[in-house]
Parts: C-alpha cells; sequence; structure tokens
C-alpha cells in the first residue's frame, strides 16, 4: 500500500509529460516590421509578465488553476506564502528539475520538456506576483 502515492506520482507525471506539447502547424500571421527607431520602449520587466502570462496559460494553468497534484493557484496568499519564503532560487529549481512534497508533486517544467530555464522563471515569476 505505501507503493500506491509513487505510483499515482509517477502516473501523473508521465500524464503531464505530454502538457504543452501542443504547437499549430500553421504560421502565426505577423505585422509589417516597425523600424526600430520608431518602435515603443518595452520595460524588460513588462516583456517578462507578459512570457510568464503566456507559459502560465499554455503550460502551467493546466494543474495551477485547479490544484491538481497540489499546484498552488496563482492568487492563494496562504499556500504560496511559504513556497515564497524559500526564495526564488529554490522555486526556480523546483519548477525546472521537479519536485516531490508534502503537499504533491511538480513535474520538470511543467511536464513540457519545450520550455527553456527563462521560460519557466518567467511563468514562476508570474504565478508569484499574482500570489503577494
Amino acid at each position: 500500500m505505501k507503493k500506491m502515492p509513487f505510483v499515482l506520482a509517477v502516473s501523473l507525471a508521465v500524464l503531464l509529460s505530454a502538457c504543452g506539447k501542443q504547437e499549430s502547424s500553421a504560421p502565426e500571421a505577423s505585422a509589417p516590421a516597425m523600424p526600430e527607431a520608431a518602435a515603443p520602449a518595452v520595460e524588460p520587466v513588462a516583456m517578462a509578465n507578459d512570457l510568464g502570462k503566456k507559459v502560465y496559460g499554455n503550460v502551467c494553468s493546466m494543474c495551477h488553476a485547479v490544484g491538481a497534484a497540489g499546484a498552488p493557484k496563482p492568487g492563494d496568499q496562504a499556500d504560496w506564502a511559504p513556497r515564497i519564503a524559500q526564495g526564488m532560487d529554490v522555486l526556480y529549481q523546483h519548477s525546472i528539475e521537479g519536485f516531490t512534497g508534502a503537499k504533491g508533486m511538480m513535474p520538470a517544467r511543467g511536464g513540457s520538456t519545450t520550455l527553456s530555464d527563462d521560460e519557466v522563471k518567467a511563468a514562476v515569476d508570474f504565478m508569484v506576483d499574482q500570489s503577494k
């Protein structure tokens, strides 16, 4: 019976490994390029927040929006506070490498092996910003 939680965790990790791998084969329509001198200045923080929001919506929300496998919901300050207290480096490491703890599990890169470290970190930043 003690093997059941491990089997469930491994099964969930396998299922989540397919999450976020959907890619569109249709090319995105893009607006004509603006000359660099006319491009509006965008703060790096705003760009990271946009990236984090996009990654969260495409990958992370599948678990975090509903609290699957113990995933803390963005905005739930009580659930996020102890995680935030560990520091951002720990949150990044757990999100990139994966983690199994008392409250649940976090598959590496949210189960999406195509995410870069920077994309994972941006998503973590986005969720933490929502949860302070």
